[in-house]
């Protein structure tokens, strides 16, 4: 945790008398970051942020000079990208394109569309010629596996609404040659099979599968490929257990003779939560503690409305208590001490629980609770206006530690 978040929670405090609720990001930690994973990438590869983790612009903007582009998966977001800058390269993914989305895409010249089916390749083909647009796409490809990394999520390798089914290639390839087909031009693949993996070395593994196959269609159907995006899914360890290890995976990677062999093929990688995670704070304050049966429960300024990723996936979120001195009422002070604590928000349900039997070493009314590793698939996945509760303050670390 950035040790200047205790100081800004304390600043933020006196400034108001309503109980703190907020979310702090670390944009200084952010671009430190990504600049070590860039770093240590081999030449043959490329970094884009998945801005579906976190599309704040500040965090855009921050990402800007360090990243070779951006993913979007909406109009939405890829207006939000555009916002920031009119040229920077765009890689359009998502499942269930619509005409307009198309061709907004066209018109904002994305570098890439990963077109996800053969009713959406057609209806791109018919569009980018009613234009007379030239478009570069990548065929998004869930090939046959069973060695995928087991993981909270997967996309591929299985069933799954996303992608087009490696038996549909020669079908896809032969749309792409058919004679209508004036203006869209296949420039590689795009694989994502799954997300949060913890295993750099399986990682590692999976990209090699997608090499091998790409390899295999080349040879087989004469194929030019410029590009093959294998996606993100790098993990973010909400517990005890060890995280992606971003160095044994750039290192095996470099030493891979298939990835040394790509030529001026290159290799696209584009994260989201592994890029921001880390650098996302959501503080709130204590309301109340209290005690039901034999069970006791935190009451937070906030809950699952603000934060629904400890919700979304089952798993208590990572939390620390930073001690505030302000307490107006004339009566006692209720507080815990080596307790354990169950942290619930201010909504009517049952389900707003951010975590579940945590033992603490002390925890008052008043105090703070700073649940860390809150930058992605946190608040823009939240249900915000449930119950018409206030939105969270928002501020920003820059450099120099200072905040805004």
């Amino acid at each position: 945790m950035n040790r200047y978040i205790k100081k800004i929670i304390h600043e933020v405090h006196e400034q108001s008398t309503d109980p703190i609720c907020a979310y702090i990001y670390d944009l200084e930690g952010i671009q430190q970051h990504v600049r070590n994973m860039v770093k240590t990438m081999p030449k043959q590869t490329n970094l884009f942020y998945a801005i579906k983790a976190n599309p704040d612009k500040r965090i855009i903007q921050a990402l800007l000079p360090y990243v070779k582009g951006f993913e979007v998966a909406s109009i939405g977001e890829l207006k939000k990208v555009r916002d920031v800058s009119k040229s920077v390269p765009i890689l359009f993914g998502g499942p269930g394109k619509k005409d307009y989305e198309l061709e907004m895409a066209m018109k904002e010249n994305v570098s890439y569309i990963h077109v996800e089916s053969l009713l959406e390749l057609r209806k791109l083909i018919m569009l980018a010629k009613k234009r007379d647009k030239h478009i570069h796409v990548l065929l998004r490809m869930n090939v046959r596996t069973k060695t995928l990394p087991k993981t909270n999520i997967s996309m591929g390798g299985r069933p799954s609404q996303f992608g087009i089914d490696e038996q549909l290639m020669e079908e896809a390839l032969s749309i792409l040659k058919e004679r209508e087909n004036t203006h869209v031009h296949l420039k590689g693949f795009h694989f994502h099979s799954l997300s949060n993996n913890m295993q750099a070395a399986l990682h590692v593994e999976m990209i090699h599968h997608y090499l091998q196959k790409v390899e295999q269609w080349k040879h087989a159907y004469g194929l030019n490929i410029n590009v093959i995006n294998a996606g993100g899914g790098f993990g973010v360890s909400y517990d005890e257990t060890p995280g992606f290890d971003w160095p044994l995976f750039t290192s095996l990677l470099a030493q891979s003779e298939a990835v040394q062999n790509l030529g001026d093929t290159q290799l696209f990688f584009e994260p989201g939560r592994f890029i921001v995670a880390d650098f996302g704070y959501y503080v709130t304050e204590v309301i109340d503690i209290k005690m039901s049966v034999d069970r006791c429960f935190a009451v937070v300024r906030g809950g699952t409305h603000h934060n629904r990723l400890p919700a979304s996936w089952g798993h208590n979120h990572p939390f620390s208590v930073v001690p505030l001195a302000r307490w107006p009422y004339p009566f006692q002070r209720p507080e815990i001490n080596n307790s354990n604590v169950t942290i619930v928000g201010e909504l009517c349900t049952p389900k707003d629980r951010l975590y579940e039997d945590a033992n603490v070493e002390r925890m008052r009314v008043g105090d703070a609770i700073v649940f860390k590793k809150s930058g992605a698939y946190c608040w823009t996945i939240s249900h915000h206006d449930f119950l018409g509760h206030p939105h969270p303050d928002f501020y920003y670390i820059t450099e120099g530690n200072q905040y805004e």
